[in-house]
């Protein structure tokens, strides 16, 4: 199984590195460049169409695995069993996709993206695929979210979308931090029996990115951006990773282990509508103070801002998986370890920015 599990991993990561490959020289030789105004970091003429490279190989390989290799007469993978309700999230991953990629070519109006975004969560939630409860124990809503768990996940669905989106906006920074979130998602699937293929296409979308960071990281630039179709896209699997598993049903992954692990765009996307409802402007207006823009007026270059955040992404996946080892108080205590660590790093890194500014300012003056 270990061979097998090898290669589907390798096949995942060299169908992405290709395809990227392939994308990167027809957006050379079609002009397919990433737009440059005054919200954006880069310049120059850069293709943002990389998101095709990792979300081809993950759809194949997920359909393979979910779909495919369960039909086989012989069982290649423990615990990957084929159910229709699988269509559901495979219909909506890649209608996310397609949309995505045709909102690169031709921007929607956040109205239309926002309604194909409810559209696909609607196709995840209808079979059931949600979060049944907020931590494994507890009274009330904590141990079972009961009817609740249907609009819960569709803001988890829909919010992590726009997350992952927002903080695509360096080097890396997206592709590196949700890597390690897939690769996380993976060994904290290693702790519920029976769950082999789930551990497996976590690997794969882990792998299906690295493909595609070879060419996006900043040694010196990035050659290439994944695009609105590659962050939505991605966003929407990240999302659904604690939701389902290969048997059918869903995880029963507790909604506050899987925000853990991805709490870096989830905390960020909270603060950028904060500051938008206190200013007093549309939430979708954008802006240069997400936290990777905080961190270069702090002085970080894109690498810098690359390995601060990917630690604290290690930080938080290492005390997500030693919280579920546990239960009971040990586990609450690593859990809430995981949130303070990361609300900590935001508040610190917000009020040193605003140290840094009103210097400056009082400096210009």
């Amino acid at each position: 199984m270990g061979i097998v599990f090898g290669l589907i991993v390798i096949a995942s990561f060299m169908i992405s590195a290709i395809i990227v490959a392939q994308v990167l020289m027809m957006s050379h030789k079609k002009s397919w460049y990433d737009p440059v105004d005054e919200r954006k970091i880069h310049t120059g003429d850069i293709p943002r169409l990389g998101g095709i490279g990792f979300a081809s190989a993950f759809i194949c390989i997920s359909v393979g695995i979910s779909v495919v290799i369960p039909l086989l007469p012989v069982q290649i993978i423990p615990g990957a069993d084929f159910h229709l309700s699988f269509l559901f999230p495979i219909v909506s991953m890649i209608l996310i996709f397609v949309f995505g990629v045709f909102d690169d070519f031709r921007p929607m109006a956040p109205r239309y993206k926002l309604l194909i975004q409810v559209i696909a969560a609607f196709l995840v939630v209808i079979p059931g695929y949600t979060f049944r409860s907020i931590i494994f124990f507890g009274p009330g809503i904590l141990g079972n979210l009961n009817w609740l768990r249907y609009p819960f996940t569709f803001i988890w669905i829909v919010g992590l979308i726009n997350a992952v989106n927002l903080i695509d906006g360096i080097d890396g920074l997206a592709g590196g931090v949700s890597a390690l979130a897939a690769l996380f998602f993976a060994l904290v699937f290693s702790l519920i029996p029976n769950n082999s293929a789930m551990i497996l296409i976590c690997l794969c979308l882990s792998a299906a990115l690295v493909g595609f960071l070879i060419f996006n990281m900043p040694f010196p630039r990035a050659k290439i951006f994944m695009g609105d179709g590659g962050s939505q896209f991605l966003g929407f699997i990240l999302a659904l990773l604690p939701l389902i598993n290969t048997r059918g049903e869903a995880s029963g992954l507790p909604l506050l282990y899987a925000a853990a692990l991805l709490s870096i765009p989830i905390l960020d996307t909270f603060a950028a509508i904060w500051r938008r409802i206190r200013d007093r402007r549309r939430i979708d207006t954008p802006d240069r103070m997400h936290i990777h823009h905080k961190l270069m007026n702090l002085g970080f270059n894109a690498r810098g801002v690359d390995a601060t955040l990917y630690g604290l992404q290690i930080v938080l996946g290492v005390l997500v998986f030693e919280s579920m080892r546990f239960r009971g108080a040990l586990s609450l205590i690593f859990l809430g370890a995981a949130y303070i660590a990361v609300i900590g790093f935001f508040i610190t890194i917000h009020f040193v920015n605003w140290y840094v500014v009103q210097k400056r300012n009082k400096s210009a003056a």
